[in-house]
């Protein structure tokens, strides 16, 4: 069989071809779009099944140079770290703080159900964070980011595992949302309220043009956090705590972020944001070339048992814990359908479901505005702390 190794400069230009191939399938097959799939996960799929079809064939194998994989992967993580304001969690209320402990409990039920059940199957615990919040909570960035750490910790088809099941909780995620508030609005006849709540007040969501000069000065804040964090990061690694590489620089991200906000300065979210996003993409397209679907023979029954578990605590909790905990109404219907969304998927499904339930019951504009909060600016950063500790307890 031959083998081919790419270079970091040719696996780079490759992962722009395979994102400009889902972005192409994805506005030819419109449920793709209506599920938010990503384009890189679409175009990285159709590259893993062809890699899979010619080594099974025994013609050839890939590999490639991750060094900028890596680089895209951090960028990616410190974004995410300057979104963690704890001045918008404030602002939020008292409900954007509920919903972010609901969430926090969500992932470690998560983590806690999948490393039990893995270890039921003679499985390695570790594996189980892999059909945990890693790929659940955590999405497909967040699994092509510990996947690989932890396949350097000895873990076994990690990465492979943790994409797949990642995979699974974007349609899963996007299923089960509405019907879950659907059957809490029609038990207890609830309606909407109505009214609206200005989009720009969630501080998420902004149309404003990226500028040449704010673009620049986010640049140099992710450069100053990257090399911070570096240091940071080693010196956790120097007292024995078992964390992926950017945790340093996701960390520094959210210091800068809060003291900024503190000297109250405007920090270039428009651009951070833009940077992480381009950065997400390719480094998800090449986390998805480096998927090895053979590896997941094995492993295919115990996956099916540990994803079809999480998905019945994820109805479970959403209808009977997330509905109570924020208020018997409504609006927690709503939200319930919105942590199907991002607790098994991602913040875009999260949004697609409460549109979905709120085109036909009405609006509800303040699971509109806690919902992104917590969604896009800090479950995230929890998570990844949560999951840190699982592997230093596990490890």
């Amino acid at each position: 069989m031959f083998e081919l190794n790419l270079n970091m400069y040719h696996a780079t230009a490759i992962a722009a071809l395979v994102l400009l191939l889902g972005r192409w399938i994805i506005k030819k097959v419109p449920a793709l779009n209506n599920y938010c799939i990503p384009a890189p996960v679409v175009g990285g799929l159709v590259y893993a099944l062809v890699h899979l079809a010619l080594y099974a064939a025994g013609v050839l194998t890939i590999s490639f140079d991750g060094t900028l994989q890596t680089f895209f992967m951090t960028v990616f993580f410190t974004s995410v770290g300057f979104m963690a304001s704890f001045k918008l969690l404030k602002k939020g209320g008292i409900q954007v703080v509920i919903f972010l402990v609901v969430a926090i409990v969500l992932v470690v039920l998560q983590d806690v159900l999948g490393t039990g059940l893995a270890a039921v199957f003679g499985l390695d615990p570790r594996l189980g964070l892999c059909m945990g919040s890693i790929p659940l909570v955590g999405g497909h960035g967040t699994s092509g980011s510990f996947g690989p750490m932890m396949e350097g910790l000895g873990v076994s088809s990690a990465a492979t595992v943790a994409i797949a099941a990642a995979t699974y909780g974007l349609v899963s995620g996007s299923l089960m949302g509405g019907p879950v508030a659907r059957a809490r609005i029609k038990k207890h006849n609830l309606h909407s309220d109505g009214g609206t709540i200005n989009q720009s007040d969630s501080e998420v969501v902004t149309t404003q043009a990226v500028e040449n000069d704010r673009f620049l000065n986010a640049a140099l804040y992710f450069a100053l956090a990257i090399g911070l964090g570096a240091v940071v990061s080693q010196f956790l690694q120097d007292i024995g705590l078992t964390m992926p590489s950017y945790i340093g620089a996701m960390l520094v991200a959210a210091l800068i972020r809060n003291i900024v906000d503190a000297a109250h300065v405007e920090a270039p979210m428009i651009e951070i944001d833009a940077l992480g996003n381009l950065s997400l993409s390719l480094f998800l397209a090449m986390a998805l070339m480096g998927l090895k679907l053979w590896q997941l023979v094995d492993l295919a029954i115990p996956m099916i048992v540990i994803l079809l578990a999480q998905t019945a605590m994820m109805a479970v909790y959403t209808y009977f814990v997330v509905f109570n905990v924020m208020g018997r109404d409504y609006e927690a219907a709503v939200m319930s359908s919105a942590t199907c969304g991002f607790g098994m998927g991602a913040t875009p499904n999260a949004m697609a479901n409460m549109q979905a339930v709120t085109k036909n019951y009405g609006p509800a504009p303040r699971a509109f505005f806690v919902v992104p909060l917590v969604g896009s600016l800090f479950i995230d950063f929890f998570n990844s702390m949560i999951i840190t500790a699982f592997l230093s307890f596990l490890g």
